[in-house]
């Protein structure tokens, strides 16, 4: 019995200076300087720049956006956790295009039916942010996005300061990008 005490006193001592561990600890926003100036997908690393067609038949190349706060989605059509994502990422992006906020919903297209699919997808959504094609799969090979919906949060100056995997609801999106410059 006096075992059982001491074993669930550790427990919740332990229980207990996890969460709040968890609850005190801030993320930490990477900042530019000469060390942490290199391409990669950790944070602080500069994201990977790549030139794909929109939706609309555009070209887009990310590096157009520097200056802006990006939210970087990989997703797709079809993918139950993307189509709850949306609407939300469409709300979001009406409330703070005006605020050098951006979404980019890169499209694995290669998973996809076809580009009407997206197209349908798109149109039902009334989305308006734009949509690059990842045709061969190529970028979201390189940006790991093997789960989707997989996003990064870019910073002004190029940075990646989050990788998130899963969905974001608006809430999570105003967060990511308040905490960064």
């Amino acid at each position: 019995m006096k075992k059982n005490i001491i074993i669930i006193s550790i427990l919740f001592a332990l229980i207990s200076w996890g969460v709040y561990d968890f609850v005190n600890t801030t993320d930490e926003i990477v900042t530019v300087n000469a060390e942490n100036l290199k391409e990669g997908l950790e944070k602080g690393n500069i994201a990977p720049d790549f030139e794909l067609n929109t939706l609309d038949g555009s070209s887009f190349k990310l590096s157009d956006f520097r200056g802006k706060k990006i939210i970087l989605n990989f997703w797709a059509s079809w993918c139950p956790p993307c189509q709850a994502e949306m609407p939300h990422m469409q709300d979001f992006y009406e409330d703070k295009k005006n605020e050098d906020i951006v979404i980019i919903a890169v499209n694995l297209t290669k998973m996809e039916r076809n580009e009407q699919s997206i197209r349908a997808f798109a149109n039902n959504l009334g989305i308006t942010f734009p949509i690059p094609l990842d045709v061969d799969g190529e970028i979201g090979n390189k940006y790991h996005a093997f789960t989707i919906p997989t996003s990064y949060v870019i910073d002004t100056n190029g940075l990646i300061q989050n990788k998130i995997i899963g969905p974001m609801s608006y809430e999570m999106m105003d967060n990511y990008t308040k905490k960064i410059n």
